[in-house]
């Protein structure tokens, strides 16, 4: 039976300053992160030690050298919060990794805490900016310049799932769900044929469909070994393919649909595979294609259209859940998917509260319909990236939120409550509340242990390697009777 989809989402920001002509994009980052909490008591070392990234799943290891920072610009370049995510500087970028979540739901809600937590941060930093400057911070995937950054997915998966299995029924899903999933953009990057407008922003820079690499020759389907649990039972499938969304609802969709085709390829429920004749040419294909009603070609000869291919997906959900329990956050799911997919069938510019690309076309299609501009002046390539702007009251995502435009999947309050408090259902609340509560006595952190400092003593190192255990049910009568770091260690070990 497939285990439950622990899941999480890292995204790395786009940032610039207004009137800086010097403008660094480290620097700047730096000052942003370090921004956020400036209490010393906050400031932890990420535990690089339990980190492997250069492990293949498909059996052999790169070899490379990982470069560790040392302790000082450890401490500057990672900040670990209270509600158990991960702030840091990735590659000259701004990066928030949510913190494990149980469902697609939460990861909205945790997602949507760190666009906030990245615009507090700007608010402080700009204190120590010349009057005149300002950050600017977008939730995109690209600088116009040729390069390309991501929002990565995560997903707990039982390491016993072969990987050719995975590979064989999750490279058409994930070429095709960006019908639902991309967040539009206006012309093209990399030298590919024009277009006015296209329905991802990533599809561009995609190569090759395996490979460890996220940045160079990027794979539809990244080969990190890199379980960051117990690496006898489980794998953390890194999903790089996907876009940033602003819509609360297409990360929803897109969270919830790639979580249930993973538990039905691990329960190999999938007896039939559409494999795709090139993967790369139809991620790209698609992308161009606003009806979505282009076939791309399998392997055997035969066409299907995206629309098709995830209707497939679904359909072989619905037979999967007939006789399996069904909570609500899939059932919910489920219905989403197959509205989406009737929706794109007969017009998917219907969808212009619920789908990113189709929000975003609308928003621009329009004004050029009233300006009379062209799809390829500077003012819509700026609508493009304003759209993805942080600011609640600049962004034109947020303008249109705010006017009721959009659907939401979470209230402001719960995002609130996400600013501060981690999930209660996964060993991220184990981790948050040992933040808040022993703050002064933890020397290091990783997504699968704490680190603390006991006295004069040795570092004692506590393994997480559960996921779905350090929940609030397992670990809220521990914290309460453990009132010093010493106790807990004790109650640890009992």
């Amino acid at each position: 039976m497939a285990i439950q989809k622990i899941m999480g989402s890292e995204t790395e920001y786009g940032i610039t300053v207004r009137n800086d002509p010097d403008f660094d994009p480290i620097s700047k980052s730096l000052l942003l992160i370090n921004s956020y909490q400036t209490d010393p008591l906050t400031r932890f070392l990420w535990d690089y030690d339990q980190e492997d990234p250069l492990v293949d799943a498909r059996g052999f290891e790169l070899d490379e050298e990982f470069e560790v920072p040392d302790q000082q610009d450890n401490m500057s370049i990672n900040k670990i919060l209270p509600n158990g995510a991960r702030y840091y500087l990735d590659h000259a970028h701004p990066e928030f990794s949510t913190p494990e979540c149980s469902n697609p739901r939460d990861v909205v809600c945790y997602e949507k805490a760190g666009e906030r937590i990245l615009d507090i941060s700007r608010i402080r930093a700009e204190h120590a900016l010349p009057t005149e400057q300002r950050i600017l911070i977008y939730k995109n995937n690209s600088d116009r310049k040729g390069n390309s950054y991501g929002c990565h997915e995560n997903y707990l998966m039982d390491r016993s799932t072969p990987f050719n299995l995975i590979i064989e029924h999750l490279i058409p899903f994930l070429v095709t769900r960006i019908i639902f999933c991309g967040s539009g953009k206006v012309g093209v990057e990399n030298e590919t044929e024009f277009v006015p407008y296209q329905i991802s922003q990533r599809a561009d820079f995609f190569e090759t469909e395996i490979g460890l690499d996220t940045m160079v020759k990027r794979p539809i389907i990244n080969t990190r070994d890199e379980p960051h649990a117990n690496r006898d039972k489980y794998r953390r499938l890194h999903v790089i393919v996907g876009d940033s969304n602003m819509s609360e609802y297409t990360i929803y969709l897109k969270m919830g649909t790639t979580s249930i085709v993973l538990s039905m390829i691990e329960d190999q429920f999938l007896e039939k595979s559409l494999v795709l004749r090139n993967p790369v040419k139809a991620l790209k294909a698609i992308s161009r294609d606003l009806t979505c009603r282009r076939p791309v070609e399998l392997d055997n000869g035969q066409k299907m259209t995206p629309i098709d291919i995830q209707r497939f997906y679904l359909e072989q959900a619905q037979r999967y859940y007939a006789d399996r329990p069904c909570d609500p956050i899939t059932a919910d799911i489920l219905g989403k998917w197959a509205y989406v997919l009737d929706a794109l069938a007969t017009d998917p510019f219907s969808l212009r509260r619920e789908v990113d690309w189709v929000i975003k076309w609308h928003l621009i299609n329009s004004y050029i319909e009233k300006r009379g501009e062209a799809w390829n002046s500077s003012r819509v390539a700026m609508m493009d990236l304003q759209y993805h702007d942080i600011r609640p009251d600049k962004g034109l995502y947020y303008i249109l939120q705010r006017s009721g435009e959009v659907e939401r999947i979470v209230t402001d309050e719960e995002i609130r409550v996400a600013l501060e408090h981690p999930p209660t259902d996964t060993r991220a609340y184990f981790r948050g509340m040992c933040l808040r509560k022993f703050r002064q006595h933890i020397f290091g952190v990783n997504w699968d242990s704490l680190s603390f400092n006991v006295d004069e003593g040795p570092i004692k190192r506590v393994l997480m390697e559960e996921p779905a255990k350090g929940s609030k049910a397992h670990v809220e009568e521990l914290l309460a009777r453990s009132n010093t770091v010493e106790e807990l260690l004790v109650n640890l070990s009992l």
